[in-house]
């Protein structure tokens, strides 16, 4: 016999929200339909998944072996290649990391794209975005190096690791530096220091990153056109000006999969169905990463994202 008492078979969210949700897929697919993008489904179980160094996946053992995907990403891009048009998605996705007042290993994203878009196209149409769903102020935009400059006097794209490891010191942040690489002690600086100030008032897009920060974007100089969306001082987009070079992209999963080896993790097989479809040609094209549950903890002011999800991690 089970004792009642010690089994919690409750939702984590309230009724309210489980409602609220539904609400608010309604008004996110109100803003496609007048749009004319097409909402589309993929498969969450692939034979192949990411490469990149900082996102790990649920593999399900199989002949061959399976992942649950991160994103929706590389199916969506096939699709684009095929003739799709513009397209969305809402689904699940999978990583493996802690569970938080953040983050839950399963989550809902919406992911987007649009041919004939640039980044600042798309930040253009997530900004109409957030006002339609969120009732949000039009939002404001930043470059990635003015905004170092700003708030931390700082040249991100022309500094050395000397001086970003003496501003991580100067500000006392309790962080080992004896391994910690350029683009890890930006994103020290940016979580610590900078982060819990933006987009408080109105959402914020900050915009070209470095280089090494945009696996999957195009290369402009010292830039990628890589954007991210932050509302409270929360991150809740992540976008690009997608890369079309087949080349390019196989050289970079080759890069990843060397970091890997490195870093003695699991280095999955590039996937050959999304180079394939560069190569037959994917259009050039703007796309963005939302996560849902995000947005729905802005929209209930919830603090835990297990406030949102029907059964959290620990009681699904």
């Amino acid at each position: 016999m089970y004792h009642a008492s010690k089994i919690n078979w409750q939702p984590s969210a309230t009724l309210e929200n489980i409602k609220l949700r539904a609400a608010f897929y309604k008004k996110i697919r109100a803003f496609f339909s007048v749009r004319d993008v097409l909402e589309v489904e993929t498969p969450l179980l692939c034979q192949h998944t990411v490469t990149e160094p900082n996102i790990e996946s649920f593999q399900v053992k199989n002949t061959p072996t399976y992942f649950l995907q991160t994103s929706p990403e590389y199916a969506m891009k096939r699709l684009l290649a095929a003739g799709s048009g513009p397209i969305f998605q809402i689904c699940k996705a999978f990583r493996q990391e802690e569970s938080g007042s953040q983050h839950n290993p399963e989550f809902t994203m919406l992911e987007w794209y649009r041919p004939g878009f640039n980044h600042h196209d798309l930040m253009n149409e997530i900004d109409l975005f957030f006002q339609h769903v969120l009732a949000t102020n039009p939002a404001d935009k930043i470059s990635y190096q003015d905004l170092f400059l700003t708030h931390l006097s700082v040249d991100p794209l022309n500094s050395d690791l000397n001086s970003l490891h003496a501003i991580i010191k100067q500000h006392a942040i309790s962080v080992d530096l004896t391994d910690i690489d350029y683009d890890t002690s930006l994103q020290i600086l940016l979580t610590h220091l900078i982060e819990p100030k933006l987009g408080v008032e109105k959402p914020l897009f900050i915009y070209d990153f470095p280089s090494s920060q945009a696996a999957l974007a195009k290369i402009n100089g010292k830039v990628g056109e890589r954007f991210e969306a932050y509302i409270n001082g929360k991150e809740v987009a992540n976008g690009f000006h997608e890369l079309c070079d087949a080349k390019e992209q196989e050289m970079r999963f080759f890069e990843n999969q060397k970091q890997r080896l490195a870093n003695n993790q699991f280095v999955p097989a590039i996937d050959t169905h999304l180079i394939h479809a560069l190569l037959h040609g994917l259009p050039d094209c703007a796309g963005v990463a939302i996560g849902l549950d995000r947005l729905l903890m802005q929209l209930s002011h919830a603090n835990h994202i297990h406030s949102v999800i029907s059964f959290n991690w620990e009681r699904a």
